[in-house]
């Protein structure tokens, strides 16, 4: 591992555990991937430098804890991008058909630049359970080709990108903190 460093690009995918209503055994997240509860991920320290963009993906059921997460983490709400999966999946109000990419500053940085910058609005079919668009990471590295970057809950490596979880060898260790 290396030595403790911090980075200015935060891309997280939180394994929220789901707890409300009755979900089929076939429909459990947990046949996937082990989960995690709200608590422990609020505490994670994370490893962002004091001018920092998280990056951090929501199912809509989890909309208030992952703005939750983002004050607990140490940043302020800025923006959000709808992920349309093209699949209707499952759900209790509605069927789940979209994502949340929600973004949150912390420090003095800049949005992308203007010729860059995309629509609130991705569509891309869904894949296997839980894997994100390759484009965002793709969208992100172009925006910020100097800043340095990690993915929290990766599942692989990227090029360019630390990595930290439980499906990969990470580069760094996180540990949680008491109460924030």
């Amino acid at each position: 591992m290396k030595p403790p460093q911090k980075y200015q690009i935060i891309y997280a995918d939180p394994p929220w555990q789901y707890r409300r209503g009755t979900v089929p055994p076939n429909r459990k997240i947990e046949n996937h991937y082990p989960t995690m509860p709200i608590d422990e991920i609020l505490n994670l320290s994370v490893p962002a430098e004091d001018d920092c963009i998280l990056y951090l993906w929501v199912t809509y059921p989890f909309l208030k804890e992952g703005l939750a997460v983002i004050e607990s983490w140490g940043f302020k709400y800025k923006s959000c991008l709808v992920w349309d999966k093209e699949i209707i999946g499952c759900g209790y109000w509605f069927r789940g058909q979209h994502e949340l990419l929600l973004i949150g500053v912390r420090g003095s940085v800049k949005p992308p630049p203007h010729s860059l910058r995309i629509s609130s609005v991705y569509r891309e079919r869904r894949n296997k359970h839980s894997k994100k668009p390759l484009k965002i990471k793709t969208w992100i590295e172009q925006w910020y080709p100097d800043k340095t970057k990690i993915e929290l809950f990766a599942r692989e490596k990227t090029p360019g990108w630390d990595v930290w979880g439980n499906e990969v060898e990470s580069d760094i260790q996180l540990i949680e903190i008491e109460h924030r």
